[in-house]
């Protein structure tokens, strides 16, 4: 069914841990819990425990003003926190140390945008607010899932990590828009170093779900893009059948469940009122300093819409492929890097980068593309193809080899593919195919794609080191002279 509905409104509250921290928010318990026994890694003040008193790890507050710069956000003259209460056994404390736009307390940061690409255009998703507030302990189900466990268990490890709830307003329309503002901020995240996301829980994102004049309804803790997709594609049916039935839509919250592919409720929508937030007592609020703040905005690194523009300016490169290489940090440094040791056109580099050497180291090791190919040979295999020692054909074989572990002098030597066939040399090696396969010729002149076993055949005479652009004109050519002479 088509998620195309009237008046269909998404906005996401997107939870990002600060996995780049040393200690927790407020304690100097470990950030990295993950793979740690069961509640081994607290203390009185993550465990909420009476008289314990947090403090606040400071480089948490300057990763937040990182994330707010880059999304163009009105930052607080003051960092002020609140109490945000409910009863839930993962927050042992009964309440949570968070931020909040009300009287003696504000966000962080508020207003401010992030533009994304969507089939080749640009959009922009305003972003309400930030808030820094500390990461509740993790539930884990014995078996099943939360509806068909027998019981469940507490892991407080996790309890007191930094997170940054990153808040939009109902900009999206589809699933698409969706997965392509989460991808930009992603990358904007890794650019920053705030966060890991390819661990486990370091992102996890609540969609808020309208359609037609229904009202709200929360999908909590969706921790991946697939995942997300589905839900709001379940949930924009559901809601519209449901509006089609003349049935209301109930303020309420969810859950997917990944087996079942689907959206449950598991309670009606709390309100902010029944939060009843106040001011923390135990943490007065901090001054920003304007120093530190410019600090930090020089110090930032390049974001990757700045890197795309540079990208297209400096080396010359399509708008398609400068996005493609600068969607990972560690790639866009991977291909400045390679361009150091090459003076071949920059399009091409890119494209062989982008396409097939990522392609077979996968997106999975892209942090380690330095490591599986050094820039370095690389830069010497496109410097082989710039002069053309080699075809585009070896090119693109020898890349998957590199990629094993081997080296480049070894793998051209190992094939004997130095050297490349051309002219007048590739002119006579055709000749001979041609005379050599007579009822491949005229099935080639009956059918234009039939030439294709041609050209395979002089890769094979070549040991593939014929270009197969030149090889397709130079055989079209041929075939053709071919049907002429026939007709005469």
């Amino acid at each position: 069914m088509s998620e195309n509905f009237i008046d269909v409104m998404i906005g996401l509250e997107i939870h990002v841990q600060i996995t780049s921290l040393k200690t927790k928010l407020f304690c100097g318990c470990s950030s990295d819990y993950r793979n740690l026994p069961p509640n081994t890694n607290v203390c009185p003040v993550c465990l909420g425990l009476p008289g314990a008193l947090p403090k606040v790890n400071k480089k948490a507050i300057e990763k937040a003003l990182m994330v707010a710069i880059a999304l163009n956000m009105k930052i607080a003259e003051s960092v002020s926190w609140a109490r945000k209460h409910y009863f839930y056994p993962d927050l042992p404390k009964n309440y949570q140390i968070t931020q909040y736009e009300g009287k003696g307390v504000a966000s962080i940061a508020k207003d401010g945008y992030l533009d994304y690409y969507l089939n080749g255009s640009v959009k922009r998703a305003r972003i309400r607010r930030i808030n820094l507030e500390e990461d509740p302990g993790k539930i884990l189900y014995h078996s099943g899932s939360m509806l068909t466990s027998k019981y469940s268990l507490i892991d407080y490890n996790r309890s007191g990590v930094a997170l940054l709830e990153i808040v939009t307003e109902p900009d999206f329309r589809s699933s698409k828009e969706v997965l392509a503002f989460l991808r930009e901020l992603r990358t904007v995240l890794e650019y920053l170093d705030i966060t890991d996301l390819d661990l486990e829980g370091a992102m996890r994102v609540d969609v808020n779900i309208s359609v037609g004049k229904g009202k709200r309804v929360e999908i909590k803790n969706i921790g991946s893009l697939s995942d997300i997709e589905a839900a709001i594609l379940y949930e924009i049916t559901r809601q519209k059948s449901l509006v089609e039935k003349g049935i209301e839509v109930e303020m309420e919250t969810r859950h997917w469940d990944q087996d079942k592919k689907a959206t449950f409720g598991t309670r009606a929508k709390e309100s902010e009122e029944d939060y009843r937030y106040f001011p923390d007592p135990n943490l007065p609020p901090i001054e920003i300093d304007r120093d530190l703040l410019g600090k930090i905005a020089m110090e930032m690194p390049e974001l990757p819409s700045v890197k795309r523009r540079r990208f297209v300016e400096k080396y010359g490169i399509s708008e398609y492929l400068a996005h493609a290489i600068s969607s990972n940090r560690r790639l866009a440094e991977y291909f400045e890097e390679v361009m150091k040791g090459t003076t071949i056109n920059a399009e091409r580099a890119a494209a062989l980068i982008a396409n097939d050497l990522v392609g077979w180291i996968g997106a999975e090791r892209i942090k380690e593309i330095g490591n599986v190919v050094p820039p370095s040979e690389m830069a010497k295999l496109l410097e082989l193809l710039r002069t053309e020692a080699i075809s585009i054909k070896i090119a693109k074989e020898v890349i998957p080899e590199l990629v094993s572990g081997k080296r480049l002098e070894d793998i051209l030597n190992a094939r004997g593919w130095i050297g490349k066939v051309s002219g007048e040399e590739l002119s006579k090696v055709i000749e001979k195919i041609v005379s050599e396969n007579r009822k491949a010729v005229e099935d080639a002149i009956n059918n234009p794609r039939a030439i294709q076993f041609l050209i395979g055949k002089v890769m094979e005479a070549t040991n593939k080191k014929a270009d197969p652009k030149e090889t397709y004109e130079l055989l079209a050519k041929r075939i053709d002279e071919y049907k002429q002479k026939r007709r005469v």
